[in-house]
């Protein structure tokens, strides 16, 4: 049985390691905030952004219409503000999600990815984690990026990100049940909004979610794995259905980053089943009265 989100205690502040940001129309910026200002950036932004959306698809289609978002700030509980790309649906919203980017940032593939989840009916946020460390990160998919990519999420870490996620989560409190879906690195964050914050998850290729199997999770989790994914053996993947018997656990005849559609291991009959288990799974959980 999973229990509800829950409130995690506010931590410490700290001072933001980017350049300060300029203030934008709503007062956001890198400055320590008070901790309990609420995101008048992000729901302004809200309100303007539906004017560009397109239809809902009638199925899982794994097509976009370019600038369906808008790139908005948010204020993050550690009293920074970083940025993050939100987009909505034309109509009622289904829900909420949160996107956790991989290791290149909140780059034009994840913004593709957050686009689509909004054009099957969900709220649709992915804070830029990076922003605490330099602010606009875009990466590309080559020998530097991975370089650069890898640098930045460790000086991020994984509990500043699930902290951001959390963020992302009230600020799009009004679309209704919040859930999160991750890649790569941002499976992971996935997989820790689900034993930290309590969010219905959705893990992609999360090569690090082992290393915290003895959190325990407390909301419905869905995994999926490229078959080929030589940085997650067979094995790992074991481990998943062995100490996870109540997640879904899905492969694929692919390799990792196979829904990633701008590099050598995209697999477009992978990505497009599992977009489709995706859906079903947030229709499960975050759509259903």
């Amino acid at each position: 049985m999973f229990s509800g989100a829950a409130t995690l205690p506010m931590p410490a502040p700290r001072r933001a390691r980017s350049p300060p940001a300029a203030i934008d129309a709503d007062g956001c910026s890198s400055e320590h905030r008070s901790a309990g200002e609420d995101h008048g950036a992000v729901r302004h932004a809200a309100a303007l952004a539906g004017a560009r959306r397109s239809s809902h698809h009638a199925g899982p289609s794994l097509a976009t219409e370019p600038g369906m978002g808008q790139t908005i700030s948010l204020n993050t509980r550690r009293m920074q503000c970083i940025g993050a790309y939100l987009a909505r649906p034309d109509g009622p919203s289904k829900g909420g999600l949160v996107v956790a980017q991989e290791i290149f940032g909140v780059n034009a593939h994840i913004r593709a990815v957050v686009d689509r989840f909004a054009g099957h009916g969900y709220t649709t946020i992915a804070p830029a984690f990076f922003d605490h460390v330099e602010t606009g990160v875009e990466l590309g998919y080559d020998e530097d990026g991975f370089r650069r990519g890898r640098l930045l999420v460790g000086e991020v870490g994984l509990a500043t990100a699930v902290d951001d996620v959390a963020s992302a989560a009230e600020a799009i409190a009004s679309a209704g049940r919040i859930g999160c879906v991750g890649y790569c690195w941002g499976g992971t964050v996935a997989f820790l909004a689900a034993t930290r914050l309590g969010l219905p998850s959705v893990s992609y290729y999360g090569m690090r979610n082992v290393q915290y199997f003895d959190e325990v999770p407390r909301a419905p989790l869905l995994f999926h794995f490229g078959e080929r994914d030589a940085s997650i053996p067979p094995a790992m993947v074991e481990r998943h259905r062995a100490e996870l018997p109540a997640a879904e656990v899905h492969t694929y005849p692919a390799g990792h980053g196979f829904n990633r559609d701008v590099g050598a291991d995209y697999d477009a009959a992978s990505a497009r089943l599992a977009l489709e288990r995706t859906l079903a799974f947030l229709d499960r959980h975050l759509a259903t009265p």
